[in-house]
């Protein structure tokens, strides 16, 4: 008869045990097809269980098919169908390159760790957990709960001048899941315009979904409206409030250009990305497009992640009326992707007043970094070879050399001095042929105690004399 131990079974159950001990066996081969298994009342008598042990076992590899049982006769092996696996070769592990560690990641646009408000955000999501069981247990409608756009529609009031009904804003976990939407709201027939340079994410977003788009080139006040004509484009994308990666602020004369040109055909829109506007450093924010958008061409969008945290994937856009109506009709059908904890608890952060405070103790705390780089690199002499332009607003400037050298020496120096910095030619979707030495300096990840010694590795790259 078959014999098990059943000793030093840990947290496992008996009948776990011997069903998996009759199991290895039937696959060995060592219980062969057709053997008369032992009547359940006999083998748990030699097995020293209950009965109920064995029957459990029995039950769970009748169900998985292991064994069969004929009536009156007892438990049968089965005929498996098994083959001999080919021999596995030997693995070879994959060499995974470490996490680059740098003195300082000026390419780095992450945010401090140190700045997230982890307290206030804490007691916000335990009052929510404690007052809001019901509604958290609760399927969120497609938009977002209502919460939440409502807190939005008048932080947007507030802050960006634009008057949104909290029905046309839709929440979502990020901006390239929003951008998914917008794609199948407005069609995969439509051409994008995108800027160049740009982020270059945006780009592989429309690839990926199968949808064309022509870029654009600038000049000093955003995308040239001659090169967007002759595009044949349906959808501009824009940064028109802060520009990525140069700074540039699109004027007002060419923003109502821009309106006028997407007024000239029904299936025209801009979609204005706002992703930064809360951080311009001098002066009062620039209003947004949608705020003077009278023919409901604009789709806003922006983004928690710049404000909190990357790590927190909340990002929203504001439909124009006619577009928000056909969304609920056409796509209504998906559920929101952001929990219903974090929404109710970024909900409470904004109409509450924390998140009002938290931009302006952000914006304060940037500014003094961004001055503090700067002044580090007019003492270093840096800006006796080079000149920052962009810095008034955002999380980023450009530094510009004047220099004949090639920008990649510039960049290969600066990585050997422990300074990681981009060039701005890698952020055009063709890079330029000759292209002349300039940096995307972003600073918010840059800690403060390391500027001083960051700024002067960099300019011992750029070959500043003095600053070794």
């Amino acid at each position: 008869m078959l014999t098990y131990s059943f000793e030093n079974l840990g947290g496992e159950s008996l009948y776990i045990h011997l069903y998996k001990c009759i199991r290895a066996d039937i696959l060995s081969g060592e219980i062969a097809p057709g053997t008369r298994l032992p009547s359940k009342r006999s083998f748990a008598e030699n097995l020293g269980v209950s009965v109920i042990t064995v029957e459990n076992a029995y039950a769970q590899l009748i169900s998985e098919g292991y064994l069969y049982a004929v009536p009156k006769k007892g438990f049968f092996a089965a005929a498996l169908e098994r083959r001999v696996p080919p021999e596995k070769p030997a693995t070879v592990k994959a060499a995974v390159p470490d996490t680059p560690r740098y003195f300082a990641d000026f390419s780095s646009n992450r945010t401090d760790p140190d700045n997230f408000p982890f307290a206030t955000w804490a007691k916000l999501m335990r009052g929510t957990i404690s007052a809001q069981n019901a509604e958290l247990m609760t399927n969120a409608p497609c938009g977002g709960v209502p919460a939440l756009r409502e807190a939005i529609a008048a932080h947007l009031y507030a802050f960006r001048g634009i008057q949104a009904d909290p029905d046309r804003i839709i929440v979502g976990a990020g901006t390239e899941y929003l951008y998914g939407l917008i794609i199948q709201l407005l069609g995969f027939d439509k051409i994008y315009a995108l800027e160049d340079p740009g982020y270059r994410k945006i780009a592989k977003i429309y690839e990926s979904h199968g949808v064309g788009y022509r870029l654009i080139p600038m000049d000093h006040d955003g995308v040239r409206l001659d090169a967007l004509r002759g595009s044949g484009a349906d959808i501009l994308h824009i940064s028109p409030s802060h520009h990525f990666p140069t700074g540039i602020v699109t004027p007002v004369a060419r923003r109502y250009a821009l309106l006028r040109w997407a007024e000239e055909a029904p299936a025209r829109y801009i979609l204005e990305d706002d992703y930064d506007s809360e951080f311009r450093l001098t002066g009062r924010p620039i209003p947004a497009l949608q705020s003077v958008d009278a023919a409901e061409r604009v789709l806003y969008m922006n983004t928690f992640t710049k404000t909190l945290a990357s790590t927190i994937r909340i990002s929203y856009m504001v439909l124009p009326p006619h577009l928000a109506e056909r969304f609920y009709t056409q796509l209504g059908f998906y559920a929101c992707t952001v929990s219903n904890l974090e929404q109710y608890t970024l909900a409470k952060f904004i109409a509450q007043g924390y998140l009002e405070k938290h931009i302006n103790r952000m914006r304060n705390r940037y500014k003094l970094k961004k001055n503090r780089i700067l002044e580090e690199m007019e003492r270093c002499g840096l800006f006796c070879v080079a000149e920052a332009e962009g810095a008034e607003s955002g999380l980023h400037f450009l530094l510009r050399v004047h220099t004949a050298e090639s920008p990649r020496a510039i960049e290969r120096r600066a990585l050997e001095n422990g300074v990681r910095i981009t060039c701005l030619a890698d952020y055009y979707q063709e890079t330029p042929q000759h292209p002349e030495p300039t940096f995307v300096i972003s600073y918010s990840a840059i800690p403060d105690a390391r500027i001083p010694e960051a700024v002067r590795r960099l300019a011992q790259a750029v070959g500043v004399a003095g600053s070794a």
